[in-house]
């Protein structure tokens, strides 16, 4: 029977005519859960059930994973129990109840504290106490806070900010990824996890600290995670849920960039050496589309059929643009559309070569493995510069949008036009909220100006151009 189709059983039984979702639960958590949970999905069909389960089958493992941390005793599986507890708390009525519960609450954590390891023996007496550990300690006394409903885990309302806020994936993940370093911190540091415990003065030593996270964060990362923060903490002091934003006018201090090191455009022997190379068709047409357009490589990699019609490419939006921008297909890209386009559907990929990634849920972008063979091949034709001590190299496919840029600019194409052409805000304030932008005929002749070097295996000199005095 193949996986995925509509006879798919997996996770899947019936019971009385109804079909229900069912997962099996590892040995250690059995004494817990028991051998198996289920979940009626309240149908008989079985195509429909197969629609219905996954969304099931995630929230069961989602169970079993805490319940695996709550037995391990993981911060994660702890502060969530305590959360639980917490609520059931303020449901409780009766002193009588309330006792069992705060019972409960120090029996539970005796047990994160855990068996002594150590102990400490009084050399007049020769008496011994026990030694527990500070980090099991620590993490009791957490737990007992947020149990009796005095402090409040720095995640509690992440969750809920996060589906408000509506973000891209990869800025969700960088939401994740911040207060997970500011967890972690916390814990190293013997500090509450909790959002009482963050005042200015310890977000101030975690911006200190956060250069030294995960092996070393760059001063760009670090103002960005500082930024994700600072939002949360801005969504939970609107919501009251805080007093104020602890993490407002942190800054990080970048050093001074040396001109040597920026990421620089391609020169026009570059592009030859790229264009007259062995790439295979796959690579080559998008190296081609990136040259004549000045396109970011994902949103050339994505592009659809029906992007790419009526003489313009459809770019999606990226970075800060707030909406899919048109571009004229360059006259030396006409060919290659139309024989990308031939015999396919508008809804159809015009780079079908480079597929979206697999793995469900992966934040990589379609372009991940087009970016690596780019780099790879740059490097087999030498086109490549790498200052000592350095990893990245000065030039990467972005290279091909500043060489665009470079080409319009000394083709005396204005600026205005090569911004709303690239995509880049433009500067002023009549141009940036008043005008409606360039005509697309504006646009074509622009387009048009910038041209290839010469693929004709003559090496192309550089031309020497006036490198700005300020950015």
């Amino acid at each position: 029977m193949p996986k995925g189709g509509r006879n798919d059983t997996r996770w899947l039984e019936s019971h009385h005519g109804s079909w229900r979702v069912t997962v099996a639960v590892p040995r250690e958590l059995q004494k817990t859960l028991g051998t198996r949970l289920k979940k009626p999905l309240n149908t008989d069909s079985l195509s429909l059930a197969n629609r219905l389960k996954f969304r099931v089958v995630a929230e069961l493992k989602e169970r079993i994973e805490l319940a695996r941390e709550i037995t391990l005793g993981s911060p994660r599986g702890v502060m969530r129990e305590a959360v639980k507890i917490a609520e059931l708390s303020r449901r409780v009525t009766c002193d009588e109840e309330r006792d069992e519960l705060q019972a409960a609450i120090r029996e539970r954590a005796a047990e994160i504290v855990g068996p002594d390891a150590r102990e400490i023996v009084d050399p007049r007496t020769g008496e011994a106490f026990p030694l527990p550990d500070p980090g099991r300690a620590a993490l009791a006394t957490d737990f007992v806070a947020v149990a009796n409903g005095r402090a409040t885990p720095l995640a509690t309302h992440h969750a809920e900010f996060l589906a408000e806020a509506g973000n891209k994936e990869r800025t969700r993940a960088d939401d994740v990824r911040a207060i997970q370093y500011l967890t972690d911190w916390c814990r190293r540091e013997r500090l509450p996890a909790t959002l009482e415990a963050v005042t200015p003065a310890v977000a101030l030593r975690f911006k200190r600290a956060l250069g030294e996270l995960a092996g070393g964060i760059q001063p760009a990362t670090q103002k960005k995670y500082l930024g994700r923060l600072s939002v949360y903490w801005a969504y939970m002091a609107e919501n009251e849920y805080v007093g104020a934003n602890v993490w407002a006018g942190l800054k990080v201090k970048r050093k001074k960039a040396d001109p040597r090191d920026e990421e620089r455009a391609f020169t026009d022997d570059e592009v030859r050496r790229l264009m007259e190379g062995p790439a295979p068709a796959k690579l080559k047409d998008v190296m081609a589309i990136g040259a004549l357009t000045g396109a970011r490589l994902d949103a050339i990699v994505d592009l659809k059929v029906k992007d790419c019609i009526d003489g313009a490419f459809t770019f999606k939006p990226q970075k800060k643009e707030p909406c899919a921008r048109d571009v004229p297909i360059h006259p030396a890209l006409a060919d290659l559309v139309a024989t990308r386009s031939a015999g396919r559907a508008p809804d159809d990929d015009l780079f079908p070569e480079w597929p979206k990634p697999r793995k469900a849920g992966s934040l990589r972008e379609r372009s991940f493995k087009t970016s690596n063979a780019f780099t790879e091949y740059r490097r087999l034709v030498g086109v490549d510069q790498v200052l000592p001590g350095k990893r990245r190299s000065l030039v990467n496919f972005h290279s091909f949008r500043r060489w665009f840029i470079t080409k319009a600019e000394q083709a005396d194409v204005p600026e205005p036009l090569i911004a709303a052409i690239v995509g880049h805000t433009r500067t002023g304030i009549t141009l940036r909220r008043y005008s409606q932008g360039p005509a697309m005929r504006q646009a074509r002749r622009a387009v048009a100006k910038v041209k290839l070097p010469p693929l004709d295996g003559v090496p192309v000199p550089e031309v020497r151009g006036l490198r700005p005095t300020a950015r």
